[in-house]
């Protein structure tokens, strides 16, 4: 990955791009902007105000007192409180009720959202920055123990993927076959871990953890279906916060805080299981570890794992045992949503959840509350934030297929490099038109070119302001799609992939979409219309 500096320095100077967009490229179903309260002044010179209310999703696994998990409740078996105040609900959904169809079969992300939008799926990461060697070989021993035990097709489309303080492989992509997944595995050789006996490198292990995390969640936002994620590995390094300054454990909090609140937005439960079995090491992980926290350090990863709603699994030598513990958990939950009773905006108070139900000896596990979060920061293209960059350069450099932006990439005949790049209606949001200025999206688009070593050879970035016509109404729903022409820099010979990433500023969702640069074009069935799009 590049350097902040770098990065720095090539957003700083990011260019503003206008597109006057066309009604001819429009396409149904973009989400207006997210309003606390709207006034419109109607003919008759009256005001009517709209008012869009949050809504707080649940999803929850219900078990007996051995552990089972039971199924057959209904919606009247349960009760939600929100800062002890008691909510109704509004929609309810039975356990397993969003399965993939038997019929279907997923072999990718695009395939998912394409097939099964609603069905949940299993992200299984190797954590090989936080844990020794030894304990990651037990733990792809493990891993492959238990796939070996499952059908040839899984019923839970399923993603592979390895981490390391160099590193953020995807091993294979949502996938039902169990076959690719063992062989993804097998080739993957992972390098020593000599950080992990560094206290100099705790810094970057905590936060590699926290951008794993919301990496992951910023990649699989488009999917709404839940996502079911097992962490296989120590996760935080070991760091008594008693020996620095207080601000440093209030900066770990807040990072702690917005990392629950993203994986919540991305609709994540965490699963966290330590590979190091019965006894610990305390040379190796440190004395914190063997006798407060199992997953290093003086903040427990495994909080985490609570606060979304999963579980921590640590202490036993049978981790293939506990994986299919989570991935079951994944495949049974309950989903029930409800309209907060508080209107209250305070940002900085917990609104802690408890679900119950009628049937005496059950538990109920999800997610122990949120805090309210704010939109994302505008950008500043002159001093652009640390996480901007972060989250751009870590889609950028990625080979993870982000689609929280719908959006696709074609190339435009007879030049190379000239590319028509498709945001989907769904993905945009549209401001309100002011007395100087119509109605505009704005996104970032970053494009990045790759030679055949996966070597990064060019990256260019462009801030692009989408102004809508005249016509449409100033304030309201807006659907429509954006078409942008984009030309390539002069290509370099050794390029044989370039990757397009957007992100759409009112949201801070992002999107990708690669092209392989050595398949031959196709000939477009219809040109895009001049006025939809814009060349560099």
């Amino acid at each position: 990955m590049r350097s902040v500096s770098i990065a720095v320095l090539l957003l700083a100077a990011l260019p503003t791009l206008s597109i006057a967009q066309s009604p001819a490229v429009q396409t149904p179903s973009a989400q207006a902007p997210e309003k606390t309260s709207q006034a419109v002044r109607g003919e008759d010179g009256t005001y009517t105000i709209t008012r869009n209310a949050r809504i707080v999703i649940l999803d929850m696994v219900v078990t007996d007192a051995k552990g089972n998990v039971v199924t057959d409740l209904k919606r009247d078996d349960f009760h939600v409180t929100e800062s002890n105040e008691p909510q109704t609900i509004l929609n309810f959904d039975s356990a397993g009720a969003h399965s993939l169809p038997v019929q279907a079969t997923v072999d990718s992300t695009a395939k998912l959202d394409q097939l099964a939008p609603q069905a949940p799926v299993n992200i299984v990461l190797l954590d090989e920055f936080n844990t020794r060697f030894e304990d990651m070989a037990f733990a792809r021993y493990s891993l492959k123990k238990f796939l070996e035990r499952q059908p040839g097709k899984l019923s839970t489309p399923t993603m592979l993927i390895a981490v390391s303080l160099q590193n953020f492989t995807v091993l294979h992509d949502y996938t039902q076959d169990k076959g690719e997944l063992i062989s993804a595995l097998n080739h993957h050789f992972a390098a020593y871990p000599w950080q992990v006996h560094q206290y100099s490198w705790l810094a970057e292990r905590y936060a590699t953890a926290f951008l794993t995390l919301r990496r992951v969640a910023q990649a699989t936002i488009g999917h709404p279906g839940h996502k079911n994620m097992i962490w296989i590995g120590r996760g935080f390094p070991n760091l008594n916060m008693a020996n620095y300054p207080l601000d440093t454990a209030q900066r770990v909090d807040n990072a702690v805080q917005e990392c629950v609140n993203t994986l919540r937005d991305a609709r994540i439960t965490l699963y966290t299981i330590d590979p190091a079995g019965l006894k610990i090491d305390q040379q190796a992980y440190g004395d914190d570890a063997a006798t407060t926290d199992p997953f290093g350090g003086n903040y427990q990863f495994a909080k985490l794992a609570t606060a979304t709603g999963g579980r921590a699994l640590y202490g036993r030598n049978d981790v293939d045992m506990q994986i299919g513990t989570a991935i079951r958990d994944g495949s049974s939950f309950y989903t029930l949503t409800y309209r907060p009773t508080n209107e209250s905006t305070d940002v900085g108070k917990f609104r802690r959840i408890k679900v119950t139900v009628d049937r005496p000896g059950l538990r109920v596990t999800t997610r122990e509350g949120y805090y309210l979060q704010l939109g994302p920061d505008q950008l500043n293209p002159v001093n652009p934030s640390k996480r901007l960059i972060a989250d751009l350069l870590s889609a950028d450099a990625s080979s993870m297929v982000y689609d929280g932006v719908p959006m696709s990439v074609e190339r435009i005949p007879p030049s190379p490099d000239r590319f028509n790049i498709h945001l989907d209606a769904k993905g945009l949001v549209w401001s309100y038109a002011t007395a100087t200025e119509p109605r505009t999206s704005e996104v970032i688009l970053v494009t990045s070119t790759f030679d055949k070593k996966n070597k990064e050879l060019k990256r260019d970035a462009k801030r692009i302001r989408v102004q809508a016509s005249l016509a449409v109404p100033p304030t309201g729903k807006l659907e429509r799609a954006v078409d942008i022409h984009y030309q390539l820099p002069p290509l370099d010979p050794k390029a044989v992939r370039v990757r397009f990433v957007v992100r759409v500023a009112a949201t801070g969702r992002i999107g990708t979409a690669d092209v392989d640069l050595t398949k031959p074009m196709a000939v477009p069935t219809a040109q895009a219309s001049p006025s939809g799009g814009a060349s560099r």
